[in-house]
């Protein structure tokens, strides 16, 4: 099981950067060509929510997403480190967070457009990718996404 770390700042600069290297790796551990382009969607969009939610909530910790190539699948994880409602670590459907987070504490309160653009990318997450899970805890919030490898031929 091969492995790739990314870290970067909260910019939205750095997203780019972050889909060219997914993309990489993903051709790299025989995802499909044919898919290539479905998990730079995913990961920009992913890495976008990412960094919204850290810029909205005032984090100044880097968004890390990790690369993870496995025996017949590609799995990608998008982490945040803005804690979810209730931080139970609960699991949560793609539908996103619910509650909104730090509303009472001295927390800045979320910007409740920036919610709609959320579930937007939840959404459009959703419809790029079979095999989808968003969870929230006390640490932060996970995407993970992953694709089949196509199967190696045979040459006679």
């Amino acid at each position: 099981m091969a492995t790739v770390e990314l870290r970067f700042s909260a910019q939205p600069e750095h997203v780019r950067t972050a889909r060219l290297v997914a993309a990489a790796v993903a051709r790299r551990a025989g995802v499909d060509e044919a898919v290539l382009d479905e998990v730079r969607l995913a990961v920009g969009e992913a890495c976008s929510r990412a960094v919204g939610l850290h810029r909205s909530h005032g984090i100044t910790a880097p968004v890390t997403v990790i690369l993870t190539e496995e025996e017949k699948s590609f799995s990608i994880e998008v982490g945040d480190e803005v804690p979810g409602p209730g931080s139970d670590g609960a699991v949560s459907g793609v539908s996103g967070r619910g509650a909104t987070p730090g509303v009472g504490r001295d927390e800045p309160e979320p910007d409740p457009e920036g919610d709609g653009e959320d579930e937007m990318g939840l959404a459009v997450i959703s419809g790029l990718v079979d095999d989808v899970e968003v969870r929230s805890g006390a640490d932060g919030g996970v995407i993970r996404m992953s694709w089949p490898k196509t199967p190696a031929t045979v040459q006679p």
